[in-house]
């Protein structure tokens, strides 16, 4: 049988050490607002004719827009977030496009202001919270018979934390490297990867709750290993047929949905790593009170768990 809690020191290890790669790419390229979290307007044109993204660069900065973001969005589209512009700015800048680059149609157009960012990047703070604490709650409800309930909900939001912090990692450095945004889709994509995680960590810990009860006796290690040997096929699984779905949401439905389409990605893999590597792990290190043993050991990655 397969001695997975066996490893728990270096499962946790690895966590950390993702985590503190997403930390420092957060502290280095911070995260790129979107509209949606940052006053602007974003418009999305497509020409008739081809047109290098160099070109529509030159000719932005010729318009007086030299310091914008163009993305290409497939099929010619070009998505351009511009600072916030008015009906007749636009009317001017379409203009101007059209007359250097040929005939265009605006295939999108949407202006956020200052008051209407900051309430919408609150509002998103708040839900990702209240998800985070609804869970707890329920969490620990759920397990109210087991010894130390709490202790369920707990480790089930740290996993959450760790998909949450592997995501903003990421786009983080997407965002140093290739000028990704993050926009209501991103926070879509976290509560989504959230509630997807966690009903595998449930899954685990309702195995473990099912083991106890046929032999509270037994070596609470060994439960929730077993546990994790008769669980990890169908958790595997279930992430597998999920990301066909979202690989194929990601290559066929287009850049409308891009952001939710990577969150999902992301969160799909580090939502399966943490509902088996870390939750389960979190709750065996709580039972055995090995806290601090495992502070002293994650230092010393030649040392043995």
């Amino acid at each position: 049988m397969f001695d997975i809690t066996g490893k728990r020191f270096w499962f946790l290890l690895i966590a950390v050490i993702v985590i503190l790669i997403g930390i420092i790419a957060l502290a280095t390229f911070g995260l790129k607002a979107g509209v949606e979290f940052s006053s602007g307007s974003v418009m999305t044109v497509g020409f008739e004719q081809e047109v290098e993204q160099d070109d529509l660069e030159k000719e932005l900065a010729n318009l007086g827009y030299a310091n914008v973001i163009i993305q290409s969005v497939g099929e010619g589209d070009f998505l351009i977030r511009l600072p916030e512009i008015s009906g007749e700015d636009k009317t001017e800048l379409e203009t101007g496009l059209t007359e250097a680059l040929g005939t265009l149609e605006v295939r999108e157009f949407d202006v956020v202001s200052a008051m209407v960012a900051g309430e919408t990047a609150r509002n998103a703070g708040i839900a990702i919270a209240v998800a985070a604490v609804g869970i707890l709650l329920y969490i620990t409800w759920a397990f109210r018979r087991m010894p130390d309930p709490l202790h369920y909900g707990t480790c089930a939001v740290i996993a959450l934390i760790h998909d949450a912090l592997v995501a903003l990692g990421v786009f983080s450095i997407l965002g140093g490297i290739m000028d990704w945004e993050i926009n209501l889709m991103f926070v879509t994509g976290i509560l989504a990867v959230i509630g997807y995680s966690v009903n595998n960590t449930v899954v685990v810990f309702d195995r473990v709750r099912e083991n106890l009860t046929k032999d509270a006796k037994s070596d609470f290690e060994i439960v929730v290993n077993n546990s994790l040997v008769e669980t990890l096929s169908r958790s595997l699984n279930t992430s597998l047929t999920t990301l066909f779905v979202v690989l194929a949401l990601l290559l066929f439905v287009g850049a409308t949905i891009q952001n939710f389409a990577v969150v999902l990605l992301i969160g799909i893999i580090a939502g399966t790593y943490s509902s088996l590597c870390i939750a389960p792990q979190l709750l065996v290190v709580w039972k055995k009170g090995e806290w601090g043993r495992l502070i002293s050991w994650l230092p010393l990655t030649g040392a043995r768990g």
